[in-house]
């Protein structure tokens, strides 16, 4: 098979690990890779972690990026698609094989006032700066960026306050069983919490929300979600639905076309439906698949999905997808330190949460991946490994 050019659109962790990958598997021709920012390829993860918390200040992934022979062409945004040319807003580039590696962007809130949105290195350096001791700082969204930001700026002494719209914390993420049960971590930390409670919009100096209240604040955070950015694909032919929609070998409707990361809406026979994640976890692997895939192969992309957050001293992590499940069953007391979440659908472990428990969380992504049947009586007990669970 015939190559000539390969254009990735996305400079973050999809769009390098594509290029590595294609590297790796014996793929010498040209490549031009495009990205947004005007920074290299960095990690994200540690934004509202460890370098919002001044442990680091880069999170660059790489020192020898002209190690790999690419043309990379930063702070240069694609714009468009079409007759086999992405283009930029700087110029053009044809392709024989283009990965969509646009990621996602943080959604902003209605209204005048100042409000940081946090997805960038730049963005977190600059939130870093102005955090200190008596800031009045409002965070928009009890999810997991919400909480992260939360933990760092009340361990910096500032004074922070939650505003979530849903009945708990992470409902939109776990649902509002198991979202709840983080809700008296902010108390502990010293944190506001304000749940039920929607934006009406961002003003000067605070926040008007929806039941009339008024939230004063020196600084304000939105952390409501991300969309993803694929908006520029408009008119391009390429199907869109929450992102671009790709089959199980994450091959978009266009040929010669692929698509990886957070943009990526991609079809799992696992869980047989389309699914999209903002995860780390996927940015990195499903580039092994795509490359394989683009060089002439056909692998199948289905993961068990992963993520993990820290809040408030914890370790929280997640793997599988549990929209689907009938059943969740708790694993140690919810109340303490260290338990775990289990959802089950059809008698099968589909998605786990644990908080502590990092050797759990392994044996049930071992589990989900092999599809076995569980004992919920055996699940729900701590004392029980989570590999010796499975029904006999």
């Amino acid at each position: 098979m015939q190559i000539e050019r390969v254009v990735i659109a996305g400079a973050g962790l999809a769009g390098l690990r594509t290029l590595e990958e294609l590297r790796a598997r014996g793929y010498a021709g040209p490549v031009t890779m495009v990205g947004a920012e005007a920074r290299p390829p960095y990690d994200r993860p540690p934004l509202s972690k460890g370098l919002l918390a001044g442990q680091a200040d880069d999170t660059t992934l790489r020192d020898d990026l002209a190690a790999l022979g690419a043309d990379v062409r930063l702070g240069e945004p694609a714009t468009s698609l079409g007759d086999g040319v992405l283009r930029t807003s700087r110029g053009e580039y044809a392709y024989d094989r283009l990965v969509l590696a646009t990621g996602a962007v943080p959604v902003p809130l209605p209204g005048p006032g100042p409000q940081r949105l946090l997805r960038t290195l730049d963005d977190a350096l600059s939130l870093r700066a102005v955090l200190r001791p008596g800031l009045r700082l409002a965070i928009v969204g009890a999810g997991w960026i919400g909480a992260e930001v939360a933990t760092v700026a009340a361990a910096r002494g500032c004074q922070v306050t939650v505003v979530e719209a849903g009945p708990a914390p992470l409902a939109a993420a776990l649902g509002p069983e198991a979202g709840a049960r983080t809700s008296a971590w902010y108390e502990s930390a010293g944190v506001s919490l304000r749940l039920g409670e929607p934006v009406s919009s961002v003003q000067p100096g605070g926040l008007a929300l929806a039941s009339g209240d008024w939230l004063a604040a020196d600084e304000i955070v939105t952390a409501v979600g991300v969309r993803p950015q694929v908006g520029w694909l408009d008119g391009s032919g390429i199907e869109l639905a929450n992102g671009v929609v790709t089959d199980e070998r994450l091959r978009a409707s266009a040929p010669g076309v692929f698509a990886a990361g957070d943009c990526a809406a991609f079809w799992s026979p696992r869980y047989r439906r389309r699914l999209r994640f903002e995860h780390w976890d996927i940015a990195l692997r499903a580039p092994e698949v795509l490359a394989a895939n683009l060089l002439g192969g056909s692998e199948v992309y289905d993961p068990v999905p992963y993520f993990w957050s820290e809040q408030f001293g914890r370790m929280v992590q997640y793997v599988g997808y549990h929209r689907a499940a009938d059943q969740l069953i708790w694993r140690g007391d919810p109340a303490g330190d260290r338990f775990a979440a289990c959802w089950l659908a059809d008698g099968r472990l589909t998605a786990m949460l644990t908080v502590g428990l990092p050797r759990d969380l392994q044996q049930a992504r071992r589990l989900m991946a092999g599809g076995l049947p569980v004992d919920p009586a055996r699940i729900a007990d701590p004392a029980i490994a989570v590999r010796d669970a499975a029904a006999r």
